[in-house]
This record gives structure tokens, C-alpha cells and sequence, in this order.
């Protein structure tokens, strides 16, 4: 048995290949990835060998769909199919625009002379290569992909390539290991069809159109994955027939939909916006919503305030919203602070705090008093909100409403103030305004941020 050994710079496996692959040859290989610049490599040894099969090492192609909670294994899954079209080191030989060409030939070798196949279950392979000729069998390993990185092309980023060529009896011993794994049903999915359909899209011609189309989807189809009829608004509640609904502009009824998918998907949402954009009335139209469904509502607004949200909701000739009848308690940002008395009508000795189901913020760029002198040896707003109200009985939902230009301004200290209350099991930081400080103050805590 003669071992030789290839470290892809003196010696290159690419070259060996050419040797071995001689007319009549069968080849196969393991390997976690197919790259057509490969074949390009091989392309005159490869149209005469007799047959060619690939097996990935690890779920490719294959037709299952994985359950949304692992969907952390996508993204390594398409890195490996998505190398069809050449992998990130083999940039340059995308670049020279040769693709539809190679893909076109590649396309049509494989109808002509390969099979693939795919491992579909969770067990670990080691890649390896054999080439069967008629003289002589011989075996490469280890080969991680069919790349032509791996076979000595490029350098890629490895610090050594090193690859080990042995003849008979060992090459012998491999090839009858591909052969067991082959012919294994269970373990074994066939894709040939799968990449070659993969491949024919990289030569076939599109329209603008269609390219357009496909943008989108790829764009947004993660977030349609996620769409559910749990967290999407329920129509059957009458929201849309109510007079709120329809005094709003298109973008406002965007932003309501858009707010009520993330209270009930996150339980909580902050509207920025500019002055005189209409927070108050979108979020009327959330209330409206909640409303219908028999939850309780809460208004904190400043004092100064407090006369248009007692209006909107009482039965006044000025009221233009009156035959929606809403039905909201509205308390000020200071009553938080208060341990007792009457505001606005309600007695806060006996008002039940944990009982509201939602709980909309006005003017919360000016809900402070977050760290003042007493914030380490009294209860503060902040301590209150989320003891009495969000942690306290029934699941409180929060929607703030903040004005962008007083946002921006904001300390970091007062920023992470905000979202500790109104974050109180939130998911997802969505903040293209004030992003890179919010990131760095928030740590492991998130928010979900809607823009109008």
C-alpha cells in the first residue's frame, strides 16, 4: 500500500485527480458541499468517467422542512446548498462572470453521468473521495467539500490543507463503506433532482419582474413564516366598523395593525413619532381594539393631557369619537409616585393596579423620575409600573408614546428606564435611530421599537 500525502501548495490534489480519473472511472465522494467551480476543475476527467456519486455528509436539499424552533441548523444548511453556485472563497471565479456557462454544463453533466444523494438523519460523517478506474482504486481523505478550495485550487482560509491518498487495500475498504452508506434507504435521500433544478437557475433567464417578485420573498419570508393567526388582530371584534377606524389615515391603520400584532406577540410596543402625526388617535384605534375584546384599560398621561383622554372617552358633543363609547381609566404620569387620594375621579387607596390589561403611556419621553434622590430608598414610578401594574395580577400589555425628536435626546440612563418598564418580556430591538448606544445600554434586555 502506497500512502501520499498532498499539502495543496508543492502538491495538489486537483492534479493527482487528473491523473487517476481516467475514461470508465467511477467516482465518489462524501463531503458537506458541491461546488460547480469544482467540476470546472475536473470538467474534461469528469464528462468520461463512467459514473459519479456524491453523498452530503449532512442534511441537504432534502424535502422535510425543519420545525421552526430549529431553525438556528438553516443557516449552515444554506450556506452548503447555496455553494452549488461556488462557495465565499471562491469569489474571483464568480466574479469573472462565467457562472450561467459552467452552470449550464455542470447542469447537464449531472443529467448525463451523477447521482446525489443526502444523509437525513443527525449522525456525524467524515468526508472522503474514492476513484475506482479500471487499474487502479484510490481513496482521499479527509475532504470536507467538493470545492476548489479543498482540492487545491484556492487557498481559502485554512492554515493547511492537508490530504491523505491511499491505494489498495485501504482505498478498497472506503469504497465499500460509500457502497453500504449508498445503498442505506433509511439514511440516504435522493436530491439529484433538487440540484439540478438548483443549477438551472443560475443560467436560466428571468424577467425583471420575476427577479423583483423574488427579492421580496427572500426579503420578507422569514416574517410571513412567522405570521399567525394568534397574534395577527382579530376582525370579528369590530374594530374596523368603529368611528376611530375610520377617521384614521392609511398609515395610521398600518400602525395599528402593526401595534396590536406586537402587544400580543411581545407584549408590549413603543410608537415614536413626530409631532401632530396622530399617536393619540392610533392608539385610541388600539384601545378600541382591546376594548371589544372586554380587556381593561389604563391611560398614564401628563395632568396637562388629561382633559383630551377624559374626552374621547365621555359622552360630550365635542367628543367626535363618542359612539365608539370607550370606556378607559386615565390617571397621571405623578400618580404613580402617590400612595393615596383621589386623581381624576378614582381613589387610589382601592384602585386595583394589577387588574388592567393594557396600559398606554402618553408623553412618555416625559415619564421621569427614574433616578432621582429617593429612587434607592422609595418607591419610584418606575418600581411601581412594574410591581403594581405589569407584574401584578392579569398579563399587562405596554404601548408608549414618545416623541422621536425628545427620544434622540434622551441619556442612555433615561432610555434604559423606559425599556425596563415598558420591556417587561419583549424579544427584539428594532431602533434605527438610536441603535448603537441602545444595543450597548440595554445588554441582555430587548425591545421592540415601531417607527410610523
Amino acid at each position: 500500500m502506497q500512502v501520499e500525502i498532498f499539502d495543496n501548495i508543492n502538491k495538489v490534489v486537483r492534479d493527482d485527480l487528473k491523473e487517476k480519473m481516467q475514461p470508465k472511472s467511477k467516482v465518489s465522494i462524501a463531503a458537506a458541499c458541491f461546488s460547480m467551480y469544482a467540476y470546472k476543475e475536473l470538467k474534461t476527467q469528469l464528462e468520461k468517467v463512467d459514473e459519479f456519486r456524491f453523498i452530503f455528509t449532512s442534511p441537504t436539499f432534502i424535502k422535510e422542512k425543519a420545525e421552526k424552533q430549529k431553525r438556528e441548523f438553516y443557516i449552515p444548511r444554506l450556506s452548503r446548498e447555496n455553494s452549488l453556485y461556488g462557495t465565499e472563497f471562491e469569489v474571483k471565479l464568480r466574479n469573472e462572470m462565467t457562472q450561467k456557462a459552467i452552470a449550464r454544463e455542470c447542469a447537464e453533466w449531472i443529467r448525463k453521468k451523477a447521482k446525489f444523494k443526502s444523509n437525513v438523519t443527525g449522525e456525524n460523517m467524515n468526508g472522503f473521495m474514492t476513484v475506482d478506474s479500471v487499474t487502479e482504486q484510490t481513496a482521499y481523505l479527509p475532504i470536507n467539500g467538493f470545492t476548489t478550495v479543498d482540492i487545491g485550487c484556492e487557498r481559502g482560509n485554512n492554515s493547511y490543507n492537508m490530504v491523505n491518498s491511499m491505494e489498495m487495500p485501504f482505498a478498497t475498504q472506503y469504497i465499500q463503506l460509500f457502497d453500504t452508506l449508498w445503498n442505506d434507504k433509511e439514511k440516504m435521500q435522493d436530491v439529484t433532482e433538487e440540484i439540478v433544478s438548483n443549477i438551472s437557475v443560475a443560467y436560466s433567464e428571468n424577467s425583471p419582474e420575476f427577479i423583483y417578485f423574488m427579492t421580496l420573498y427572500h426579503v420578507f419570508s422569514e416574517f410571513l413564516d412567522d405570521i399567525s393567526e394568534d397574534v395577527l388582530p382579530n376582525e370579528a371584534t369590530g374594530f374596523k366598523q368603529s368611528k376611530i377606524w375610520d377617521m384614521l389615515y392609511d398609515f395610521q391603520k398600518d400602525a395599528v395593525l402593526a401595534i396590536i400584532n406586537k402587544l400580543e406577540k411581545y407584549n408590549g410596543c413603543i410608537l415614536a413619532d413626530s409631532v401632530g402625526l396622530g399617536k393619540t388617535f392610533t392608539a385610541l384605534a388600539v384601545i378600541k381594539y382591546y376594548e371589544n375584546r372586554n380587556k381593561t384599560v389604563l391611560v398614564l398621561c401628563p395632568k396637562k393631557l388629561a382633559e383630551n383622554w377624559n374626552t374621547y372617552k365621555d359622552n360630550y358633543i365635542n367628543n367626535p369619537i363618542a359612539s365608539d363609547r370607550l370606556n378607559y381609566d386615565v390617571l397621571f404620569h405623578t400618580d404613580l409616585s402617590r400612595n393615596g387620594g383621589i386623581s381624576n375621579g378614582l381613589d387610589l387607596d382601592r384602585l386595583n393596579w394589577g387588574n388592567y390589561d393594557l396600559v398606554v403611556i402618553d408623553e412618555s419621553h416625559n415619564f421621569r423620575n427614574g433616578a432621582g434622590t429617593h429612587a434607592n430608598t422609595q418607591e419610584n414610578r418606575y418600581v411601581k409600573l412594574m410591581d403594581k401594574v405589569i407584574r401584578a395580577g392579569v398579563k399587562t400589555k405596554v404601548l408608549s408614546l414618545l416623541t422621536v425628536l425628545r427620544f434622540m435626546q434622551e441619556m442612555l440612563l433615561e432610555l434604559w428606564m423606559k425599556i425596563s418598564s415598558v420591556a417587561f418580556r419583549l424579544e427584539k430591538l428594532y431602533c434605527p435611530i438610536f441603535r448603537e448606544n441602545a444595543s450597548y445600554s440595554i445588554r441582555e434586555s430587548r425591545f421592540y421599537l415601531y417607527f410610523l
